[in-house]
């Protein structure tokens, strides 16, 4: 199945000022649909055209690098887009994920430190997650355009840390990034909602 570029679920100014249109305008036309583009081509070359992003992504996972980069990157923005929204973030968290946060992560305050701790400390590019492995939540990092599903894992939150993702608007201050992602546009209900369908 062809990987497409999905629409952003809000306008381009709608993340301000935590997130600026330019920004999104970049990230999402130009670095997403590079992802896509290239993306396409190489599944094609693989022979997996056929197959879904997961599928891909799962199958090019040591056997077909260059593949695995564009896949990889395909799913992790087609969530990322809806793990944002207006208004979001903050500690008001739907009641079924506060208790797995409360259970799993040690508490909203733990999980924000030690999330915002994982996306600080990946060196280089990469992404900080919030994953359900073995029905528990785990907090973890990956490099480049790596994501959970490749360790067994489901991710219900994610934020890039890639340059692209924050630089026009924070240069290098990725953990001010970092907290203003937490604390101003984490879209709660699209985390639960992962979150429920994970541990289904």
């Amino acid at each position: 199945m062809a990987f497409t570029l999905p629409e952003l679920p809000y306008a381009y100014d709608a993340l301000g000022p935590y997130m600026s249109a330019e920004t999104l305008e970049f990230h999402h036309d130009k670095h997403h649909q590079a992802y896509v583009t290239k993306g396409n081509e190489l599944a094609e070359k693989a022979g997996m055209a056929d197959l879904s992003v997961e599928e891909v992504v799962k199958k090019s996972y040591g056997t077909d690098q260059a593949l695995f980069n564009n896949a990889g990157q395909h799913y992790n923005h087609i969530h990322f887009w809806k793990w944002m929204k207006p208004g979001g973030g903050g500690k008001s968290l739907p009641s079924k994920l506060q208790t797995a946060f409360d259970s799993d992560l040690g508490g909203y305050d733990k999980f924000k430190a030690e999330f915002e701790a994982a996306g600080a400390g990946q060196f280089g590019s990469g992404w900080a997650w919030v994953a359900v492995k073995n029905g528990k939540l785990e907090i973890m990092k990956t490099p480049n355009g790596e994501n959970p599903l490749v360790h067994g894992a489901e991710p219900i939150l994610g934020v890039d840390v890639w340059e692209h993702s924050y630089y026009i608007d924070y240069r290098n201050a990725r953990p001010k990034y970092l907290g203003a992602f937490v604390d101003n546009l984490v879209n709660w209900d699209y985390v639960l909602e992962r979150y429920e369908a994970a541990t289904r």
